[in-house]
């Protein structure tokens, strides 16, 4: 049985080559596409870290990506 990888921001930006920034712009509630519940989880308190799912988050980012560079090679044609 696998398990998923949980991380706090620091630890998974640094999994994921990305800034800490970055990771939590791409949460759905700041217009991003990672889910909570899913990609991350909140804290049991305002002050707790945030924890991500490194394997969810870089096959999210991946999509993303992959989505991106059609778009832009369709536009390019």
């Amino acid at each position: 049985m696998k398990t998923d990888l949980w991380l706090p921001t620091k630890a998974a930006a640094d999994a994921l080559g990305i800034s800490t920034d970055t990771l939590k712009r791409k949460r759905e509630i700041c217009g991003g596409f990672l889910e909570a519940g899913h990609h991350w989880c909140a804290g049991a308190t305002p002050n707790s870290p945030m924890t991500w799912c490194v394997e969810r988050c870089r096959q999210a980012l991946h999509e993303r990506g992959m989505q991106q560079r059609a778009s832009r090679s369709g536009a390019n044609q």
